[in-house]
């Protein structure tokens, strides 16, 4: 899967599920692991693991064997690793705390 069409399977994948406040940032050059991260909202502990789960079991149906997933065990923020794009689904609290896209602009 080019880049491109990587980024369009996981927004649509988090856009099945509800996720909101879907964000890109473009980190080539400022990141040695990856060149894109996506961070969306989930609702509550329950609908970010939902995500979170459901990207990973969509992902592996296509063929893409994700690198990692990690936080599922809270719920708060869970970070899935498909290599050339990095997903953070975050509840709001966690998302506002942390400001990753101002992180990373």
């Amino acid at each position: 899967m080019q880049n491109t069409e990587l980024k369009q399977f996981v927004i649509d994948k988090i856009d099945d599920m509800k996720g909101r406040n879907i964000t890109e940032l473009d980190v080539a050059g400022k990141s040695s692991i990856t060149d894109l991260m996506i961070v969306c909202s989930g609702n509550s502990k329950r609908h970010v693991t939902a995500i979170a789960d459901n990207l990973v079991v969509e992902a592996k149906h296509a063929g893409i064997q994700p690198l990692s997933v990690e936080g599922k065990d809270t719920g708060e923020w869970v970070l899935v690793d498909l290599g050339e794009v990095i997903v953070h689904v975050m509840q709001d609290d966690t998302r506002d705390f942390y400001q990753l896209e101002k992180l990373w602009a």
